[in-house]
Formats: C-alpha cells, sequence, structure tokens
C-alpha cells in the first residue's frame, strides 16, 4: 500500500472514531477513562496518517509526543496540537485503571474541538 493510502485508511479510521467520541460528551455516560482513550486513539490514528502523508514512518507508538516530534522534524507545524501528548496517558495507563472522578481532565468540548481541528488538519494536507 502505498504512503496515500495508508494515511487515507488511517484518517478514515480517526473519522470513524472522532464521530464516537462527539457522543460521549455527557461525563455521567461515559467515564473521563472511556472518554480519554478515544480521544487518545483519534489523535494517534490522525498523526500517523498525516506521517504516512509525508512519507515518513512511525513504528509501534501510542505516545503522541512522539508522533508530534517526527513531525516536527519531517518539517510540518504541529505547535497548535501541542497539548495533545497529555491524552497519552489514557492509550494504556488510565485503560487498566480505576482513577475515580475526572481528576481535573480537561473539557470534553475543548479536547473534541482540538482533536477535530486535527482530523481537519490532515484532511486539508490529504485532499
Amino acid at each position: 500500500m502505498c504512503d496515500l493510502d495508508h494515511a487515507r485508511q488511517m484518517l478514515n479510521i480517526a473519522k470513524r472514531d472522532l464521530k464516537a467520541l462527539g457522543g460521549m460528551l455527557d461525563p455521567d455516560i461515559f467515564a473521563y477513562e472511556i472518554f480519554g482513550f478515544h480521544a487518545q486513539q483519534t489523535a494517534e490514528k490522525a498523526l500517523k496518517a498525516w506521517i504516512a502523508a509525508l512519507g515518513g514512518s512511525y513504528g509501534f507508538t501510542h505516545d503522541l509526543g512522539l508522533l508530534l516530534s517526527s513531525l516536527t522534524n519531517m518539517g510540518a507545524d504541529c505547535s497548535c496540537f501541542s497539548e495533545l501528548p497529555d491524552l497519552t496517558i489514557f492509550a494504556v495507563h488510565f485503560r487498566y485503571d480505576d482513577a475515580g472522578d475526572d481528576c481535573g481532565f480537561p473539557d470534553r468540548e475543548e479536547v473534541l474541538e482540538q482533536i477535530s481541528g486535527l482530523v481537519a488538519c490532515v484532511e486539508e494536507i490529504l485532499s
């Protein structure tokens, strides 16, 4: 599969995750760990799509900071997504930890807006 085909496939998966994330805004229904996990997954797949679109590779990682660093090293301007690495902890750690209440988790609407912006950015790159 060529890099652009792979990038489009990853972005399509990210867009499905984003759609699900939009349905998880109610904290009475979805615990913050579940929302955070899907937010992290959406961002991870979108960042991997971006890397693939630029012809790069990303290996096996869930670390959003590492993915952003890779993009920066490839010359991409990722400055408006600098808060995304905060979601990395939801990739594994909080999936298996009963952390209780939201512990200061960022506003869900803000997270959704930032990740929606990331997906739109990658979509524009691929168009």
